[in-house]
């Protein structure tokens, strides 16, 4: 009966001591493995960006003008992949992708924004940083060469996230932002557009014309990226609609409708008629059904543009990247300018059939 009750006790003491050992072990290990994953230098990245969404379709585009579109986004969006493959965060490679975008006439948004019925610029613009859900949107401005930067500015170096119209070029001069005379924005074209559509209405015949929409080749811009730290930020930046009146501001600025970004979920910039967009909640719809519903990043995204926007009534396109690089990219309307830079690949489309 000794040798049982001494054996059972060798037993019971040798469990112990595995079981101490592996308690004390794991943790470390664990760590170890998560601090490694951490560190690994050749973290996933990657970025997207739109130029708007509408009638976009090859038979309106010549072989030179496509060229030039071309071009331009390509342009765009290496810079921002750049500065994601040195190390440089997804705030600002959101930045400098879309300060590209707004400095050419060839988009909505910057020089060459469409214009109001006072045949004046009044453009929006926001982005959000994933890491800290910190945002800044601005609206109404005209004299800011660079809209995405005062926004930037209002999420970094003001207690607000919402700034508009005098009171934000105001703020632009304490951040010595770059000022022009507003006669900057206005591009032939962008007048002419203006006033047709005046004379349509004064017919009867329209009382606003969104350009992203109604065959125009100039569109809303937008950027999305995941930096090799996983953090996401998202960016988007607009004229709104030709020949709109009183103060009329689109999703583009708003937090939440046009732009929203979550390190837990993903990065969202969207185009198209954003009184529909701010209705739908859209860029946070969609990360709100990957958190509380676990849909994927393309899931969620076919879940807002193909079903419950076109119930709205709203047309558009949109553009996403979640915290482990998975993109998406789509659109209700004919076409949509859009690109991505994800493992040293471009990839650049503008129609549906690509």
């Amino acid at each position: 009966m000794k040798n049982i009750l001494l054996l059972w006790g060798v037993l019971c003491l040798s469990i112990s001591c595995q079981q101490t050992n592996k308690s004390s072990v794991d943790p470390t290990q664990k760590q170890t493995t998560l601090d490694t994953i951490q560190k690994k230098p050749n973290a996933p990245f990657g970025i997207v960006i739109h130029g708007g969404a509408g009638k976009i379709i090859k038979e309106n585009l010549s072989d030179s003008l496509e060229k030039v579109y071309h071009e331009k986004l390509s342009e765009a969006i290496s810079k921002g992949n750049d500065i994601l493959k040195n190390g440089g965060s997804a705030v600002e490679a959101v930045k400098q992708s879309i300060n590209i975008l707004e400095d050419s006439p060839l988009f909505n948004s910057g020089k060459g924004a469409v214009l109001t019925h006072e045949e004046q610029p009044e453009l929006d613009a926001s982005i959000m940083d994933g890491k800290t859900l910190n945002a800044g949107g601005v609206s109404g401005v005209s004299t800011v060469k660079n809209p995405i930067n005062l926004a930037y500015e209002v999420m970094e170096n003001s207690e607000h996230v919402f700034l508009s119209g005098k009171g934000a070029e105001a703020f632009a001069k304490t951040r010595k932002l770059t000022l022009v005379d507003p006669s900057y924005f206005i591009t032939k074209k962008q007048l002419q557009n203006v006033r047709r559509i005046k004379q349509k209405e004064n017919n009867k015949q329209a009382s606003f014309y969104n350009p992203d929409l109604n065959g125009s080749k100039f569109g809303t811009v937008g950027c999305v990226a995941l930096d090799k730290n996983g953090n996401l930020a998202a960016g988007t930046s607009t004229g709104g609609m030709t020949n709109k009146k009183w103060g009329r501001i689109g999703d583009s600025p708003i937090i939440g409708a046009g732009t929203y970004a979550n390190n837990a979920t993903c990065a969202v910039s969207g185009t198209g008629w954003g009184e529909y967009y701010i209705r739908g909640v859209v860029a946070y719809d969609i990360s709100a059904l990957m958190e509380y519903k676990g849909l994927s990043i393309q899931e969620a995204v076919k879940k807002v543009i193909y079903k419950k926007q076109p119930q709205l009534g709203g047309e558009g396109g949109i553009i996403a990247i979640d915290h482990l690089g998975n993109i998406a990219m789509e659109f209700n309307t004919p076409g949509m300018f859009r690109a991505s830079y994800l493992n040293d690949e471009l990839d650049i489309k503008m129609y549906q059939k690509e």
